[in-house]
């Protein structure tokens, strides 16, 4: 039964991670505030999530990173910066849900699966919004961040209700990320045109 669990936690951790890739603060945001009312037990290394100036800052960080990914090209600045904090937050969530497990596994886990990601989604979130940029002028930019605001705070917070629903999310985020790798195909070389045999 406790491998069970830790495998559950473990899903968690890589869900909320993957949440993290869309929107680093929302997530760190729904578990500071599930952990405070009892609905998440964090390791006791991270019980400072649930703390009251930490609920305060995640809040703070979650309206402006919000607001700021409404103004074209800001968004596409903020990616630079949101890149490197996505991993670190993706490998924190993971940490922090993992418990009463070895500090190395736990650590080696949360580094390499939860960093990793969180980094794998932040990267693809990366290029559609610069696709849409070139494309649209940043204009269809908004559509895409209430998109990934909301996958975000829809995952954190199914992710916690129901861990089973981690699974699924991990699993739909991994084919997601090789959908665009399988399309790739070699094209069969072709003779050039105007040659004769």
């Amino acid at each position: 039964m406790e491998s069970i669990g830790m495998v559950l936690s473990i899903f968690v951790g890589l869900g909320l991670s993957a949440a993290a890739g869309f929107r680093v603060f929302v997530p760190l945001l729904v578990v500071s505030l599930t952990s405070r009312i009892g609905m998440l037990d964090l390791s006791p290394e991270f019980t400072w999530v649930s703390s009251t100036p930490a609920i305060i800052a995640f809040s703070v960080a979650t309206i402006a990173e919000l607001a700021a990914y409404y103004l074209p090209f800001v968004d596409n600045f903020l990616d630079a910066i949101t890149s490197p904090l996505a991993v670190v937050a993706g490998t924190v969530l993971t940490a922090a849900v993992i418990t009463d497990i070895d500090p190395f596994f736990k650590w080696t886990m949360a580094i390499i699966a939860g960093g990793g990601m969180a980094g794998m989604v932040q990267a693809k979130t990366v290029v559609v919004r610069g696709v849409s940029s070139l494309t649209t002028a940043g204009i269809a930019n908004p559509v895409i961040s209430t998109v990934e605001f909301g996958t975000s705070l829809v995952a954190s917070v199914m992710t916690i209700m129901m861990p089973l629903v981690a699974f699924g999310l991990v699993l739909g985020v991994l084919a997601w990320m090789l959908r665009g790798k399988k399309n790739k195909t070699p094209v069969a070389d072709s003779p050039a045109a105007g040659t004769t045999a």
